[in-house]
């Protein structure tokens, strides 16, 4: 297959939309000789903030000297960044490679077996780590934990719960406590657990499901932590006994995120050789695109992937903590099915105008609608500028009259804002 042709082998089974369970996933894998079991995997769960934890404990790894690879989703471009080796996409030639081994397995697969698009990506990315020799593959969860395609691995050298909230309510339940259990899944017995500190029934979910399966538990203590200092986009960390950890991921979320990544690594280091000058080169290093990313300044133009209640309440305290007394005018795009009169409510207080967009995905809302919702819930200007495309115009427009700029809403378009920046 070419690129092309990858692309349309991946996404021909669109139509199946995201299916829960791990039967299609365990029967590829064992046609595929199971790849996930050959080299050591960090599983990393959550609402908000997996990404990024992700990414810091890759890179820390990476600077350890270990062939690591990072599977995440979704991607912002196209499907080569949610595979990496030490912070490399994978290449054309091996993304072709890999899904021409899928489908000699897949052309054999019928009916409900038929694997989904993040199935099959899934399998591409393991197969690919195991092709390549990895040491460790630090592992993010599509959706929930229990039931994702990535729960195939069996015995992870570490499980990190990351910040949770309640998403995609109607597949892992309408209360913190359910999606909690669902997170929980990633959990297996007798492997060690690291938990970002939240709310008490979220972390007693997560308390009791390492005491029924014999796991270690360490949760992050927000008291022990101090940032030091903002610095030209980084920010500087002390936290329990290591001092002046340099961060390269700005944005107050991220100072906790980091917090998750750091006893993740400590952990690790009980088991395995990461030399403590590799974890200040890997945190200072890593590197996660459309996360509270300053593309332009004076005036600013930002981009971030806030696309649910909590991550815009982080997205608004991060522009409170390192932008305070400014006004934005937001570019904002959303999915139908989000809270959306909660982001708006949360981001208000910051806003001079929005310019509503409709992101490029069959579950969008239109701009349209969500410029009458912002007109009518929250009283703040709104233009309706149709494509992503069309409202970075007019933002820009609004620019040179010295507006400052701000994209969220969907991670669906900051792929779109990425590339219109490249072009401009």
């Amino acid at each position: 297959m070419n690129t092309t042709e990858v692309l349309e082998y991946i996404e021909e089974v669109s139509w199946k939309g995201s299916v829960l369970g791990l039967e299609r996933m365990n029967l590829l894998m064992e046609k595929l000789g199971n790849p996930q079991e050959k080299y050591r995997c960090i599983h990393v769960a959550g609402t908000n903030g997996k990404g990024s934890t992700s990414a810091m404990i890759a890179s820390v790894l990476s600077a350890a000297g270990y062939r690591t690879g990072l599977y995440t989703s979704p991607h912002l471009i196209n499907y080569n960044e949610r595979m990496k080796i030490n912070g490399q996409d994978i290449s054309d030639e091996d993304l072709c490679r890999a899904a021409d081994t899928l489908k000699a397995v897949t052309d054999t697969m019928r009916g409900s077996f038929i694997p989904t698009v993040f199935e099959r990506v899934t399998a591409m990315a393991f197969w690919y780590f195991a092709d390549q020799n990895c040491d460790f593959v630090v592992l993010e969860v599509g959706m929930g934990g229990r039931l994702d395609a990535t729960n195939v691995i069996t015995k992870p050298a570490l499980s990190v719960i990351c910040n949770l909230d309640l998403e995609h309510t109607e597949e892992l339940g309408d209360t913190i406590e359910k999606i909690a259990f669902e997170k929980a899944g990633i959990i297996k017995p007798g492997c060690p657990v690291q938990l970002y500190a939240q709310t008490e029934a979220a972390e007693g979910v997560i308390e009791k499901a390492c005491d029924e399966r014999g796991c270690s538990l360490t949760k992050t203590d927000p008291t022990q932590a101090e940032l030091v200092l903002k610095e030209n986009g980084y920010q500087v960390i002390n936290y329990r006994e290591r001092k002046n950890l340099r961060v390269g991921l700005i944005g107050t979320y991220q100072f906790y995120n980091a917090l998750n990544a750091a006893d993740a690594i400590d952990t690790l280091k009980q088991t395995y050789d990461i030399p403590e000058e590799a974890v200040y080169a890997g945190f200072e290093n890593v590197n996660w695109l459309g996360r509270f990313q300053v593309i332009k300044r004076d005036p600013i133009v930002l981009v971030d992937g806030a696309h649910n209640p909590n991550g815009v309440k982080e997205l608004a305290r991060c522009l409170e903590d390192y932008f305070p007394d400014t006004k934005f005018t937001f570019v904002f795009g959303v999915m139908a099915d989000k809270n959306y009169d909660e982001m708006l409510a949360d981001i208000a207080p910051f806003a001079n105008s929005f310019i509503a967009v409709t992101p490029h995905s069959d579950r969008a809302l239109s701009s349209a609608s969500l410029k009458e919702e912002i007109e009518e819930l929250i009283s703040v200007p709104a233009y309706d500028a149709s494509s992503v495309e069309e409202g970075l115009d007019k933002a820009m427009e609004l620019r040179e009259k010295g507006e400052n700029i701000c994209i969220f809403g969907s991670l669906y378009q900051v792929g779109d804002v990425l590339i219109y920046f490249r072009n401009h």
